[in-house]
């Protein structure tokens, strides 16, 4: 039984690296997009991309049997740390 669990444990461990690779990865593409928008004066806020991301993430959700609101709130946090990271890249001063 306990070679079970280590195995399950190992798989998890695994997919948390992957999860996190992948977020690494998300905020790198958000800084070229941030990059992008400092070079094009396009302004960093774009309140309808977020809406966006939210119902995909909502729709693979009910596909997927993931409960809604996890995902939501996920993606708030998600999408807080991004613009926080295009703020910087863009040169938007950070609130105090």
């Amino acid at each position: 039984m306990t070679n079970a669990l280590e195995d399950l444990r190992a798989r998890l461990d695994a997919l948390d690296l992957e999860l996190l690779a992948t977020l690494r990865d998300r905020i790198r593409c958000c800084v070229e997009i941030a990059e992008y928008k400092r070079e094009n004066n396009v302004p960093m806020m774009q309140p309808h991309r977020i809406g966006i991301v939210q119902r995909r993430a909502a729709r693979f959700g009910q596909e997927h049997d993931i409960d809604g609101d996890f995902l939501y709130r996920l993606y708030e946090l998600i999408i807080a740390e991004t613009c926080r990271v295009e703020d910087h890249v863009i040169g938007v001063p950070a609130p105090s």
